[in-house]
């Protein structure tokens, strides 16, 4: 019941305390056994079992409600830590009663499978001694177990799941109508057809501040922003869905603008419009933007099952961008840039080998929102300047790479050199902490101070918290932007720093987020 890094649904709260039970349980199961097993099985008399049940009853009798009652309260506390509006309390009268069907479930799972196994040991000790057969029946039953849920997870849901996710990339978002823009992919002028693009694609392409609302906002003449974009249907492979981009790439003249960027998006095809928009006003327009989908799977899903093909959609643009780029004159050259959130991080950052590679093959990146087992991300985090936090990790003091919870954490005191660098990740994000790892380990940044935006509260407790911080994962970007997986128009602040325009007003930027943040 305790508080984590964002707010949960009574129901979600009720998944993670009945997760926890069935895993308590099965750990005093475990521990029993262990006791057995070593010879000691104390006869307790009738009264003492009689006084042992009581006591357990009386303690459970207080404890329970207590801590529901603190529970409902440490989630107030973390919805006013993140400004979200409060909940209705009484629901978590109903987290009991779910937490106990989840339980239970669990339990029963555990002793079918337990029964299971007795009944092959008991097979098995008819031709093999009863060790044997006990091994090769947990064997057995621990390797059809892992079969049956991977076998169910790919052929089942997830062909399900595709198959549904695919329909759906045919519809159109509500006010998102056919650009008439020439340096738009999708247009009239274009060789992607708009029905191809999928459905994040023909929001993406048709979305974006127009020159006139550049103009508008940063008082000077601006050119109208190239989007270019392909869908999963243009091609075959990652290969060739590249190759369309590249295409409209030349048909726009993108390579002639000052400013090129490269994303990796996201499962289904979405790119952070706060972060694109954003690049554009920075630029007065005079920037473009290439990406592709490569799947028709939510971000979720590909987040558990499919984290080949964001790799090699990452890696396939972005070669197929630098190849063109790298053979312009240098003085012709755009400046090379690279962004993409969540999955879009992690695909996006398997174009490189190292943050060195990052820095040395393009003019600048800002990776938002990156999951834990993306690399070079891991390394740069475990190799982190001594003393640095693992949330906000100073690399080589600065010099080319930093990372950003809040804009202004990027302001070291040492010299920021060019090419830049950003990490922008949230103290609070889920989807940058989750890790396996939280099972049985504490992570640094949980041992160190906690980040502002995580509730001084929270406590890592062995099995718990890595289920609390799974289900936090479900909502986390339904949260106030700067808290969670919710990353707005502050993105402005970080591209002024990234590539820093010359004569730069600094109140330019807060005007910039008032206008990202009137669409957003």
């Amino acid at each position: 019941m305790s508080p984590s890094l964002l707010p949960r649904a009574w129901y979600l709260q009720g998944v993670a305390t009945g997760i926890s039970v069935g895993i308590g349980y099965g750990l005093g199961c475990a521990t029993a056994w262990v006791v057995r097993r070593c010879g000691i099985s104390p006869q307790w008399s009738p009264r003492t079992r009689r006084i042992g049940w009581w006591t357990l009853a009386g303690a459970a009798a207080v404890t329970v409600p207590t801590f529901l009652v603190l529970g409902s309260w440490w989630q107030q506390i973390v919805r006013d830590l993140i400004g979200m509006p409060r909940a209705e309390r009484s629901f978590y009268l109903l987290v009991l009663f779910l937490a106990l069907v989840i339980a239970l479930a669990l339990v029963a799972i555990g002793r079918g499978l337990r029964w299971a196994t007795h009944c092959l040991t008991d097979v098995g000790g008819r031709f093999v001694p009863a060790p044997a057969a006990r091994l090769a029946a947990v064997v057995i039953v621990v390797t059809l177990v892992v079969m049956g849920l991977d076998g169910a997870l790919h052929r089942g849901l997830l062909s399900m799941a595709e198959r549904s996710a695919k329909a759906a990339d045919k519809s159109t978002a509500e006010d998102v109508s056919q650009p008439s823009a020439l340096e738009r992919s999708g247009s009239p002028a274009s060789a992607q057809a708009w029905d191809t693009l999928g459905r994040e694609g023909r929001s993406f392409v048709a979305g974006g501040p127009s020159a006139e609302q550049i103009s508008a906002v940063t008082g000077a003449p601006a050119r109208t922003p190239i989007r270019v974009y392909a869908g999963r249907t243009s091609a075959d492979s990652v290969e060739g869905i590249a190759g369309q981009v590249i295409a409209e790439l030349h048909r726009t003249h993108a390579f002639e603008r000052k400013v090129l960027a490269v994303v990796t998006t996201t499962g289904r095809g979405w790119v952070n419009p706060n972060v694109a928009a954003a690049l554009e006003y920075v630029n007065g327009g005079d920037t473009a933007i290439a990406s592709m989908q490569y799947s028709f799977l939510p971000s979720a899903l590909s987040f558990i099952a499919d984290r080949e093909t964001p790799q090699l959609a990452g890696q396939a643009l972005f070669d197929a961008v630098h190849r063109v780029w790298v053979a312009l004159p240098e003085v012709k050259r755009p400046k090379l840039v690279v962004f993409g959130e969540s999955l879009g991080s992690f695909g996006g950052q398997s174009a490189f080998a190292s943050g060195a590679d990052i820095v040395s093959r393009t003019d600048g990146a800002l990776l938002v929102g990156t999951p834990n087992f993306a690399q070079p991300w891991g390394r740069l985090t475990a190799d982190r300047d001594p003393g640095s936090l693992q949330r906000l990790p100073v690399i080589d003091g600065g010099r080319h790479i930093r990372f950003a919870s809040r804009t202004s954490d990027v302001n070291l005191a040492a010299p920021w050199e060019f090419p830049r660098v950003v990490f922008w990740q949230h103290a609070s994000d889920p989807i940058t902490w989750w890790s396996f790892d939280l099972l049985l380990h504490r992570p640094d940044w949980l041992r160190e101070p906690l980040g502002p935006d995580v509730d001084p509260g929270m406590r890592w407790l062995p099995l718990v918290t890595f289920w609390q911080v799974t289900l936090d994962m479900i909502f986390s970007a339904d949260v106030p932007y700067g808290y969670g997986h919710a990353f707005g128009p502050d993105a402005a602040d970080l591209w002024v720093d990234i590539l820093a325009p010359k004569g730069w007003d600094p109140a330019l930027t807060q005007r910039i987020q008032d206008a990202i943040g009137r669409f957003a």
